[in-house]
């Protein structure tokens, strides 16, 4: 046999060799695609109606959920805009306390101020004339005791000699 020949026959049977191949690879994918097909329709028949379910409850709930944002936001406005009007309402308090507080200091600070002069006025105008007439008074007290007992009387129970020493 020539070289040829058996090139020949060796590439035809590598040929049919791959024919074989192939047809094997083709009957494969097509038992692979038959599988994933099937499987794929009982997915989509497990899945199409819960995605369809899913679908419809969002379509219901979109309505009430973008109410809620919008109620929401609308809450956190006037609650902004409340705490800001507490917060001026808190502020303008706080500086009237505080200038109520100042006043009231001041008054005190007045009337304590006030009752010293007036306690000074009274020591000036009673007190130390109460104390020159009962000096006075004391004196004549003893200058009369002395002139009507003819001597000068002890005092304290202490005896006193007439000479002075």
């Amino acid at each position: 046999m020539d070289n040829l020949t058996i090139f020949i026959a060796v590439t035809a049977a590598a040929v049919v060799i791959q024919a074989g191949i192939l047809v094997a690879m083709y009957l494969a994918v097509r038992q692979t695609s038959a599988r994933t097909e099937a499987l794929a329709s009982e997915v989509r028949g497990k899945v199409l109606p819960t995605v369809e379910l899913a679908h419809s409850m969002l379509a219901d709930l979109r309505p009430k959920i973008e109410s809620i944002a919008n109620n929401f936001s609308d809450s956190s406005a006037m609650l902004h805009h409340q705490v800001e009007r507490l917060d001026a309402t808190m502020s303008d308090l706080l500086d009237r306390a505080r200038l109520q507080v100042i006043r009231a200091d001041e008054l005190v600070g007045r009337a304590l101020d006030r009752v010293e002069e007036t306690g000074d006025m009274v020591h000036k105008t009673v007190v130390s004339p109460v104390r020159q007439v009962s000096g006075v008074l004391q004196g004549l007290t003893a200058g009369l005791e002395y002139f009507f007992s003819g001597r000068r009387r002890p005092r304290d129970g202490a005896v006193q000699d007439e000479m002075f020493i």
